[in-house]
């Protein structure tokens, strides 16, 4: 469940939220959303996979953390164990609200059901005193501005790759240590033969619209596959 509502100093003067890792604060999960305008700093450590929701029919792209649901092979007991934490779970349990009105400027919300809320009096003050947003929340809001505006890019890109067909659907069978197998399905990836075979107006498109980088960087992250299945030994093994 989610409470969410608008961010005032008013209404949240005593707010704070805890800004450690950890799986109690919802760190403890397989995947999370990113963003083609991130994928740069995204495939420097996780594999970038793609995902289509069954009853909308979008494409979404994932930094991938572990092989199975709540795994996150990159959460070593309350320490991030990577140099870059995606803007999706960086911003939580913030979130942009758009009013009802079209045109009317986005707005900053909480969950404050989100386990990041703190209601033990410790955490990250919200706002200071005199009711002005902390340096953290100056972060966050600048953290929700370059999110929204890299979704609303993003669905362009995703466009893009629907319309000259560069994802394939992909199984990665993962061999372990202890002679257990671990079958990671239901992803997509980019079709690197199909990409490499594209003409001149296609890469023309791509390329003024910005997609290719974001597309090599997506090819590149998989890469990272087997850095993951070596942390996933470690967990399996005990190291």
């Amino acid at each position: 469940m989610s409470n969410h509502q608008i961010l005032n100093s008013g209404d949240h003067a005593g707010l704070r939220v805890h800004v450690d890792a950890g799986a109690a604060y919802g760190d403890a999960t397989m995947a999370c959303l990113t963003v083609p305008a991130e994928f740069r700093q995204v495939q420097a450590h996780f594999p970038i996979v793609f995902r289509r929701d069954i009853a909308s029919g979008r494409m979404s792209a994932l930094a991938l953390f572990g092989f199975e649901d709540g795994e996150n092979l990159f959460l070593v007991s309350d320490r991030w164990d990577a140099g870059y934490r995606p803007l999706a779970l960086s911003i939580q349990p913030f979130l942009i609200g758009r009013p009802a009105s079209e045109g009317a400027e986005a707005q900053v919300h909480v969950d404050m059901d989100h386990p990041r809320v703190s209601s033990s009096g410790e955490g990250t003050l919200v706002f200071d005193e005199e009711g002005k947003p902390t340096p953290h929340l100056e972060r966050i809001a600048a953290m929700l501005g370059d999110l929204d505006h890299a979704h609303r890019e993003g669905e362009d890109f995703f466009a893009a790759l629907e319309r000259h067909a560069l994802i394939e659907p992909f199984t990665l069978e993962v061999p372990l240590g202890d002679g257990s197998k671990h079958s990671l399905v239901g992803f997509q990836t980019v079709n690197e033969e199909k990409l490499a075979t594209l003409d001149g107006d296609a890469l023309r498109d791509l390329l003024a619209a910005g997609h290719l980088g974001p597309l090599y960087m997506a090819l590149a992250s998989l890469s990272q596959f087997s850095k993951l299945v070596d942390r996933k030994n470690a967990k399996v093994m005990g190291g």
